[in-house]
């Protein structure tokens, strides 16, 4: 078995069982051949970090490692074609836009006007996302207490709004 200060002794040895487990990995006999280089030049800088396990898997583990940056850099670089570009088309307007953020403003006003556990309860469920469950285990209450509480901002929520819509309408 070579010594793995030596990367020249290392790669002669073990060249063809990297290329052989990246090919069957990846299914393309060029991308295997980059990663192999990718492999042995990663091996070559952390050489010094190498632990004194067996070399093999150890060259395997950085072919993985090697093989998953690969598929990753793949996946970001991915050229579109410009049937995507279209379906992406922002037909936003900025009078939507203006109307969003006021609609947002007026939202938040309401939510700023609920009471401290109902406000609590609102923005972890509606707003964060969480499950009811682990609102309630934030909040330190009970499931049912923390369903009820959520009712009941969303409750006044509506109320508050609806007033809104209608002193709105009034003008």
């Amino acid at each position: 078995m070579a010594e793995p200060n030596n990367i020249d002794e290392l790669y002669m040895l073990y060249m063809k069982d990297v290329y052989r487990y990246l090919m069957f990995l990846c299914q393309d006999s060029y991308t295997a051949e980059d990663i192999v280089q990718e492999t042995f030049y990663r091996a070559y800088l952390y050489l010094d970090s190498y632990k004194g396990e067996k070399v093999k898997p150890w060259l395997f583990r950085v072919a993985h490692h090697a093989l998953i940056d690969y598929k990753r850099k793949e996946n970001r670089a991915k050229p579109r074609d410009s049937a995507f570009f279209g379906a992406i088309a922002d037909h936003v307007t900025p009078e939507i836009l203006m109307i969003r953020a006021e609609q947002l403003s007026e939202v938040g006003q309401a939510v700023a006007m609920l009471p401290d556990k109902h406000k609590q309860a609102w923005l972890l469920h509606d707003y964060h996302e969480l499950s009811y469950q682990e609102a309630a285990d934030i909040m330190g209450i009970g499931l049912s207490y923390y369903k009820v509480l959520l009712f009941r901002a969303r409750q006044t929520l509506r109320q508050q709004l609806a007033e809104e819509v209608e002193h709105e309408g009034s003008l």
